[in-house]
């Protein structure tokens, strides 16, 4: 059985259903390329993880995700490059890999929406790798 790995992965901001920016992210495997845009909740909880919004407000009122873009191409996706998980073992050791990577409570350094849309897409990679 070949490993099977992420060999890019690359995110862009885009417009949901509400017309706010979210996160998109493409992960590309051996198998294939995988893609997920990350939901944003209409309410916050107190204990949410947190999305990173840019906070620019002449820029979608201040909801633009470009830095969370930015974490997934910058930060994120080099490192699980690197670090070349072999996706038919699962998502665990990658999203634990991710959240220490962020290193805070409530994953706002680099930005929950960032770290979802990177395990949604390896999600269905994952999915993918165990079907081959």
């Amino acid at each position: 059985m070949t490993t099977i790995t992420v060999t890019a992965i690359k995110a862009a901001q885009r417009l949901d259903s509400r017309g706010n920016p979210t996160v998109q992210v493409e992960v590309e495997t051996q198998e294939g390329r995988f893609r997920a845009a990350v939901p944003s909740g209409a309410s916050k909880g107190a204990y949410e993880a947190i999305e990173l919004r840019d906070g620019d407000k002449n820029a979608f009122g201040g909801k633009g995700v470009l830095n969370a873009v930015r974490n997934v191409n910058e930060v994120l996706g080099p490192a699980i490059i690197e670090k070349a998980f072999d996706l038919r073992q699962g998502l665990k050791p990658l999203d634990s890999f991710m959240v220490k990577l962020d290193g805070s409570r409530d994953k706002s350094r680099l930005g929950a929406n960032a770290i979802l849309g990177v395990s949604m897409a390896c999600a269905r990679a994952c999915a993918a790798a165990q079907v081959s």
